[in-house]
């Protein structure tokens, strides 16, 4: 069943603006940065304004229309944007639907909450008028949709898709920068589904290929198409490692370097600069951040022989940037923050204050 939302429904501050360091100031906003709440008791996108040095002032909570879990997804990608950041598009993991907002800045206007074609979406992503959701549950699928101008979600017919084999713990799906290709991550099977978009939105597939790392989990596209993929080898000590691909012409997903090790535990989501040159992702078992160089051919190279590019609070999750890359966001679900990074322009991290969340947050974007 659909519900559309036609009015903006911002609560209250939901959130104390308390920072640490650089980020209690607040100069005139810039932009703005977004989490989802994921509560059983009734989801939230957490609104941060995004100040010129990066600093962060909580402003409210919308509800999303549907519930979250209170608990972890294993995910990357709970929050999306799309059309220059007009829209934003966020799961509802414990009431199997997908929203729809309207971006005004820091305000949201609530569109349409609508069913996501499966159990438990995680995931999703977005190109154009066309979204894709990627639902965990039951043996997991894919589903995608077309959005109208007044963002009213409708499915295509040919998109429900399944993965490469039931339930095989899928962590993140994301258009290649063409909208060409769907990218799905399998942790449990180890293998990286893609799939090939038609001229209408529908999709066929899944094609798969093994990962070069083991447990695939977060990754990025660079704006020329490079594909970096965290590997978090099943949480081994020090085991996690990343790699880059990159579609040929005939659509085959083909592998230029990896893995390359972060010598840290349990590489999980990743982010990637504007301009392609850095790829980041972050150590949830170690607290930390590992940068890599993305060279010309896709080649990576750790920014820190020793794999700590920064150090994080516990547990380290979703990572995203300004619009500019110039600051970086991290969210910690062990100490339920997020931390704020200065990126300079060799890549290196400065930390500048954090903000609170609440427990169970998850997915992180930013404009």
């Amino acid at each position: 069943m659909r519900r559309l939302f036609l009015s903006l429904t911002l609560a209250g501050l939901a959130l104390a603006a308390m920072t640490g360091g650089a980020a209690a100031a607040s100069p005139s906003p810039q932009g703005a940065v977004f989490t989802l709440s994921n509560s059983p008791a009734g989801n939230r996108v957490l609104v941060w304004e995004r100040a010129p040095n990066g600093a962060l002032l909580a402003v409210g909570a919308v509800s999303t229309g549907g519930t979250g879990t209170g608990a972890g997804l294993g995910s990357q990608g709970a929050l999306a944007l799309s059309g220059n950041h007009r829209w934003l598009y966020a799961v509802n993991p414990g009431s199997d639907e997908v929203s729809v907002f309207r971006v005004y800045g820091t305000h949201l206007q609530l569109m349409e909450v609508a069913p996501s074609g499966g159990d438990m979406p995680i995931s999703i992503t977005a190109h154009g008028e066309l979204v894709y959701v990627l639902n965990a549950g039951g043996d997991g699928n894919i589903q995608g949709f077309q959005r109208s101008a007044t963002g009213i979600l409708q499915d295509i017919d040919g998109s429900n898709l399944p993965l490469s084999q039931p339930a095989p713990g899928p962590a993140q799906i994301e258009f290649a920068p063409n909208g060409r290709h769907l990218v799905v991550t399998e942790k449990a099977t180890n293998r990286i589904d893609y799939y090939r978009v038609h001229a209408d939105g529908s999709a066929s597939g899944p094609h798969w290929r093994a990962s070069a790392g083991q447990t695939p989990f977060g990754f990025e596209f660079s704006r020329n198409g490079t594909l970096v993929v965290s590997e978090a080898a099943g949480g081994a000590v020090d085991g996690s490692s990343a790699s880059s691909y990159h579609f040929r012409p005939n659509g085959n997903l083909r592998l230029l370097d990896g893995p390359v090790a972060t010598t840290e535990t349990a590489a999980c989501w990743t982010a990637i600069t504007r301009d392609g040159r850095f790829a980041y992702v972050t150590n949830n078992g170690s607290a930390s951040i590992s940068g890599y160089s993305i060279g010309t051919n896709g080649d990576l190279t750790l920014l820190n022989s020793d794999g700590v590019t920064a150090t994080t609070g516990a547990g380290p999750i979703d990572i995203t940037f300004d619009f500019s890359s110039r600051h970086m966001y991290v969210l910690n679900a062990g100490s339920d923050t997020v931390t704020i990074f200065d990126v300079a322009a060799d890549g290196s991290l400065t930390a500048d204050g954090w903000v609170p969340t609440p427990d169970g947050a998850a997915g992180l974007v930013a404009i």
